[in-house]
Parts: C-alpha cells; structure tokens; sequence
C-alpha cells in the first residue's frame, strides 16, 4: 500500500506549503513509502483529487485545498485530521497502515484491547481440576493466622500509629516550598495562555492564507474557461469567414 499525498508544488500560500513541508516531512521521519502528486501542474491530478474527496469532507464551496492525503485508493483526510492524529499518536491507524511493533501507537492499542476484551486469561481457566484446599486455601490454617496478626496488630498498635504520625509530619513540605511550588504553577498557566493565543493567532492567519489561494485558484479556473470559450468563439468565426 502506498500512500499519496496532492499537494501543489506552486503554491502561492505560505500556510499551506508549511502544512505540505509538515506532512511530507513527518512521513519521511516514519520512513513509509509515499507518492507526491501535484495539482498545480497536472490537471488529471487535481481533478482526480476533487472527484475522490468525500462531499462530507470538502469545504462549503465545494473545492478542497492542498494537501489531501490517500492510502492507494482509499480517502484518509486533510492536514487538520492528520495533525489530530500526529498529536494523538494514531498516525498509522489514519493512514490505515499496522502501527511497527514496540511503537507507541502499537502499545496504546494493546491497551485499547486489553481494555475493550478485559484482562488476560487467568492460567487456570478451568477450576474444577484444581482441587478445592487448592482454590480456597486451608480454612482453619488461615483462620489462625488471621487471628495471630490481629493480637500483633494490637500489641504494636500504637507504637505504629506515633511512627506514623511522625513520618507524615516529617513528609510536609515547608511554607516555602509550598510558595515555590505555587510560583511555578502561575508561571505554567501563564506560559500556556501565551502558548493558546499564539496558536489561535496562528490558526486565523492559516485561515486567511487559505481563503486567499482558494480565491486564486477560482480566478485561475475562470480565466481557464474564459480562454477556452475565446479559442471557440474565433474557431467558430473562422469556419463563418471560410
């Protein structure tokens, strides 16, 4: 299975050579095999590209932008979806491929399973051949030993209740440590607030970036169109003249 990846290598948008740079670059570091099919240069490409977006994906005006990615022949997403599964380690299940043994993805979906399915199977599935003293233990003999830790249990009581106390005591951080520790967590909600907007300003000028190249590209259409319909109308006035 080879993964393709439509992008357009002319792209006057810098917001989306970056998210083409961040998709081609990221499937190099998994070193999985992939193929770059250019839009902007091949019109068989692009078309095929539009035709196999599903219409639930594709933007309100009908026309979806580079880079659109596709395992041969089945539709995995655009950059948004694939920067939601790069974060959430859940690349390869995007691209529809087996996540690599010892690979983080893989471990998480043994988790899944082992979650979904329940845990392993004990060794002895069948426990009427394990004899009953077996699976149960002896009754008197753990009778007697609960009774012996119980009177250990209240000879040293109280002996262990004030060496508890003593440890808990000595585990309280002091009041400057608790100040300290105070400073770092403001510090770490400012510097994620920073983080947030600098990723919302970064979002609304990707946005813009794209409007811009999808109205490029619908004049570049219309002037297509507009040449092809020239190109008839003096064939047309030729044939008339003859």
């Amino acid at each position: 299975m080879v993964i393709k990846v439509f992008l357009a290598s002319s792209s006057g948008s810098t917001a989306i050579k970056k998210k083409q740079q961040d998709v081609v670059g990221f499937l190099e570091a998994l070193k999985l095999d992939y193929t770059q099919l250019d839009i902007a240069c091949n019109e068989e490409n692009r078309m095929w590209m539009r035709q196999n977006v599903p219409e639930e994906k594709k933007p309100t005006n009908g026309i979806p932008l580079p880079p659109q990615i596709f395992n041969e022949e089945s539709y995995c997403g655009d950059y948004d979806t694939f920067f939601d599964a790069k974060e959430d380690n859940s690349v390869y299940a995007f691209l529809g491929l087996p996540p690599p043994p010892g690979s983080k993805e893989a471990a998480q979906a043994d988790k899944e399973h082992i979650v979904q399915n329940g845990t392993h199977a004990a060794e002895n599935p069948d426990d009427s051949e394990v004899p009953v003293e077996e699976r149960n233990g002896n009754a008197h003999g753990e009778k007697e030993q609960v009774e012996a830790a119980d009177e250990e249990e209240g000879e040293g009581g109280e002996a262990g209740d004030e060496a508890t106390e003593g440890e808990t005591a000595g585990d309280e951080p002091p009041a400057a440590e608790e100040g300290e520790e105070e400073a770092v967590e403001e510090t770490d909600e400012a510097q994620a607030e920073e983080v947030e907007e600098e990723e919302e300003q970064e979002e609304e000028d990707l946005q813009s970036e794209e409007e811009e190249e999808l109205r490029q590209l619908e004049e570049e259409e219309e002037a297509e169109a507009q040449e092809g319909e020239e190109d008839d109308l003096e064939e047309t006035q030729e044939e008339e003249a003859e």
